[in-house]
Parts: C-alpha cells; structure tokens; sequence
C-alpha cells in the first residue's frame, strides 16, 4: 500500500503550529525539516489530521483546487499576524525580518524549485493570470498567429482569444481526440500546423480534463527550430510531477499555487526566460525583478509566504516519491474503472502519457453535475465534473492526501450510483 507518511510530520506540523513568524521571516527558504524522507509511507492513523477536511469526505479533485495542509496554513495566518502587527514597516520594510522580505525569499525558493534564476521568476494570483501576463505583455501586429489545441482549459487559452480580438491576430488549434494518447503523433501534427505568420505555440504540460503529460520538450525544441515562442499552462503539472523549466526548453511556463501545490488559494507563479525577456515584457517588472516593485504594487505577501512553506513541503517529500503516489493510486482507480462496463475510460493507461489524474465518459443517461452532487451528498466523495464542452463525464485527481483505501471507497461508491 502506498500513501504519504504521516507520524514524524505530525511531530514536526505540532511544533511548527506554535513558532513565531519572526523565525519564518528569517528563513522562509532555507531547506526545513518535514522529516528526512524522500519517499512516501503508509499513513497512520490520524493523518487526516494534517488538513481541515471534514471526517469521512474523501477529496479527489486536486486538479481544480488542493486541500491546504495545516503547516501551510500556519505559516500563512502567522505571517498574516505579524504584517498586521505593523503594516507599513513589515510590507515596506527592506530589512532582513519583514515579511516582504520573506516573500522575496519565496521567490528564490520557488525559482531553484522550477529550476530556473530567480530574475526569470514573476509570483502571481494563479495560471490564469500568469497566461494573460504573459499574452499582454508581448508586442502583437495584425495577422500573427497563436498555435494551440482544442484541449485547453479556459485560463489558457482566453488570453489568446482576449489578444485576436484586441489585436488582429489569429488563433490555430490542433484537434487531439480525447483517447488520444501518442506523443509523437501531436508534435508532428503541431509541426504540420505551423505557418510563417505563426508566433506563439500554447500548450498545456498537462491536459486538465484527461490528464495527458504533452511533450513539451519535443513541443518547445519544434517552437525553437522555428523561431517562435513555447508557452506552456503548467497548472496541472508543478506539485503533480517533477518540473525543471530549463529542461522543457520553453520560454515562458504559468502555473498555480493552490492545486497540486496545496498553497494558499489565489497564488501563482510565472516563468519567463531570460532570453525571451525582450518578447515577453510583463508589466509587472517595469521597475525591476523583484517582489513588491513600484510596478508590482503591494501583494498578498502573507500568502506569498504560505506558498513558499508548501514548496518546502513538497521539496521536503522529494517530487519523485510525489508523483510516484499519485500515479500508483491513480492507476488504482483506472483499473478498476475499466471493469465497470457503463463507463469509457480515455485517460492513457499507465505509461509515460499517464498522471495523477484520470477520467471517464458516462453513458447519456447520467448527467455528470447529477453524478459529482449525489457522489459527494451520499458517499462523501469529490470529484470534479468535466465540462461538457470536452464530454459528459468526470475526472479522478488522487494526491498525496489520499490512500489505496480512498481510492477504494470512491470506486465502490461510483459503482454503486453508475451500476
């Protein structure tokens, strides 16, 4: 059975609930202490305790927000307390204790996470966010085109659709079927798509509503022998699966804080490489790479500093045991959803394609908003409807909250309401 350790994190999270944010401020980023392991162990009893949800309710959709563990959350409230403690000083201050300088600190956590410099690295609200940033802050002429799939989520692709309304460009979209699973087969459909008016490939590192792993490297080396810019929406990747940017070799990547992260809800981060930084320009560096610029304004630095305490947590369980449980439960569940006959799986199978997240099709006579409502109203389990835009189903997303014996009891619960 695979699942998160639990009994030398409590000892540590009781600890921790307790300390000052005096000590967070001065070392926000420094490598911490959520115990030595860097694999994941059964979870005892109690781990639940960990977070705030309700006893019995069994959360399965990280994909669309994480459940914020207690130490995070602790770390955000104590950072909250002392910027009110003396607000112009603590969101001013340049000193080594103010929590804008904690924040700051965050941001270089954060960088060497992603693997990128710290200068490459904008803190923002979420994916979204990052996405318009980056949309806005590229110089446009009538006619370019913005290359992308019929797969994405909103928040990634409604700032391309904001920028051809606002600036004559086009939008070019490659379709890829929802069982659709070869890598090699969407970059060479990307590779035919391409056009000499083509500016910007956009495409999600994960897809949201199956849960397919794109090949962004292969996607970003194509942009590259083109000469044109990778953007990558990492919203259903960083926290889910090991993620070094400079590796991908893509020139901007969004992502969220508060899904697979399990941060403060409404954090974000940006990366923009340096050798596109003449290309993409947000806004908020007009006064410099730095958290707090004149051009940045004042920002939620106490939940800045709550993300930075779940990229340690994250860091401190080590990415590969992360994402290893992940996809050990969600391959659970894909196994046993195949044997229920109503239901058509379109999620890879376990492979390289695969994630945490896995996804089905239900028959037209279930509505999937009528399925997620009785799911959660009698058996206490979440999940996330799929938009129906994509199909008429739902999405499994099991983190490391979750147990072999969730998975379970989600799968009996599903086979009970869908027969």
């Amino acid at each position: 059975m695979t699942s998160v350790a639990a009994d030398s994190r409590r000892r540590f999270i009781t600890g921790l609930s307790a300390a000052s944010i005096g000590g967070l401020a001065h070392g926000a980023v420094e490598p911490s202490h959520f115990g030595a392991a860097s694999s994941l162990a059964p979870a005892g009893p109690g781990f639940s305790s960990e977070y705030l949800l309700p006893p019995g309710v069994i959360h399965l959709n990280t994909a669309s927000l994480g459940a914020t563990p207690r130490v995070v959350l602790d770390r955000t409230l104590a950072a909250w307390r002392e910027l009110e403690s003396s607000p112009v000083l603590m969101a001013y201050g340049n000193a080594e204790n103010t929590v804008l300088s904690a924040a700051e600190r965050v941001r270089k956590r954060a960088a060497s996470f992603l693997g990128c410099e710290q200068n490459e690295l904008l803190i923002t609200r979420c994916t979204t966010d990052a996405m318009s940033i980056v949309a806005q802050g590229m110089r446009w002429t009538v006619g370019e085109r913005v290359l992308t799939t019929n797969r994405e989520h909103d928040g990634g692709s409604l700032c391309w659709e904001y920028i051809a309304q606002r600036h004559g460009v086009v939008v070019d979209r490659i379709p890829i079927a929802l069982d659709e699973h070869e890598s090699a087969t969407i970059v060479r459909r990307f590779a035919a798509a391409i056009t000499p008016a083509t500016r910007v490939i956009s495409v999600s590192h994960v897809i949201s509503c199956t849960g397919m792993r794109m090949p962004i490297a292969e996607i970003s080396a194509l942009a590259r022998e083109r000469g044109i810019l990778s953007v990558v929406d990492g919203a259903q990747a960083v926290g889910a699966i090991p993620v070094n940017v400079k590796a991908l070799r893509c020139h901007a990547y969004a992502t969220s804080g508060h899904k697979w992260l399990m941060g403060p809800k409404g954090t974000g981060l940006l990366y923009v490489s340096g050798e596109a930084s003449t290309a993409i320009q947000p806004i908020q560096w007009q006064d410099g790479h730095r958290y707090g610029a004149e051009s940045a304004g004042v920002g939620p630095q106490p939940l800045v500093i709550g993300l930075g305490a779940a990229i340690e947590r994250m860091q401190d369980l080590g990415m590969t045991a992360v994402e290893r449980h992940g996809v050990v439960l969600r391959n659970r569940a894909y196994e046993q959803l195949t044997q229920i006959k109503r239901l058509r799986v379109i999620s890879s199978p376990p492979g390289p394609s695969a994630t945490a997240i896995v996804a089905c099709v239900l028959p037209d006579d279930i509505d999937s908003m009528a399925l997620r409502d009785t799911l959660f109203a009698k058996h206490g389990v979440i999940v996330k409807m799929s938009e129906k835009r994509h199909f008429n189903g739902f999405r499994l997303s099991p983190h490391i909250l979750n147990s072999e014996t969730q998975i379970d009891a989600a799968l009996k619960a599903l086979r009970a309401e869908v027969g």
